[in-house]
């Protein structure tokens, strides 16, 4: 059973390597995916909407042959306090095959309250009082999705590093923003919703971030292209 799952991770690695390498980039087709073609609807802060973030989402409609509707707002977050929050995006969304939150650092920067994972679910009764909170709001907008379209399918990209401060790179820092990935994860297993940990197997640093950063938040086209190989990986085999 070792040998089996080593193989199948060395399998997996030559697999990525070989979706991304220079010379078989353009000939390599991800068409057996059951996500290809797929119509996609996006919600989230500036990291999925400012023009930079094209460079990924170019690599989702070229690989996956995707279409892409994006509800990103800049500022937004999943607090109701923060602006146009995510709740707000998902209240006005349509039909479609694939819901991607994309959760970005403005829970955290405005240090609005992570709350528990069970915050407005079956387990409160739905307690309007607990959407100013994180978990709330993804509680509510993953609720709200499947009212909308009971077959969708939902995935959920992590809040990714920062450089804003310690806390918002350092997983091990008190209080950083680990801290509102982690209740991201919970979430999701909660309700059976794969993720990518971006925050984790972004591949961000203090010593690349001038290479893949244009400020201390916000990744560079550079930066996007790199974080979209590894989505579109996920989006083909989540």
């Amino acid at each position: 059973m070792k040998k089996s799952i080593v193989c199948l991770v060395v399998q997996f690695f030559v697999f990525s390597n070989s979706v991304f390498s220079q010379n078989e980039l353009e000939t390599l087709s991800l068409k057996e995916s059951f996500n290809y073609g797929k119509s996609v609807a996006v919600f989230g802060g500036s990291v999925s909407v400012i023009p930079a973030s094209d460079s990924a989402k170019i690599l989702w409609e070229e690989y996956l042959g995707m279409t892409i509707t994006n509800y990103g707002v800049p500022g937004a977050g999943f607090s109701s306090l923060q602006g146009k929050s995510l709740q707000l995006q998902v209240d006005e969304a349509g039909v479609f095959d694939i819901y991607i939150l994309w959760a970005s650092t403005n829970d955290y920067t405005n240090d609005r309250k992570i709350g528990e994972y069970t915050d407005y679910t079956e387990f409160d009764g739905y307690d309007e009082s607990k959407l100013t909170t994180q978990a709330g709001g993804i509680n509510y907008c993953i609720k709200k999705i499947y009212e909308i379209n009971p077959n969708a399918t939902i995935y959920f990209f992590t809040s990714s590093k920062a450089f804003v401060d310690r806390g918002a790179y350092d997983p091990f820092h008190e209080q950083g923003m680990v801290q509102y990935v982690e209740i991201q994860k919970m979430i999701c297993e909660l309700h059976g919703i794969p993720f990518l940990d971006q925050f984790t197997l972004g591949g961000y640093n203090i010593f690349n971030k001038d290479l893949y950063y244009s400020d201390p938040i916000h990744m560079n086209a550079l930066g996007y292209k790199k974080l979209g190989k590894l989505q579109v990986s996920f989006l083909a085999f989540p």
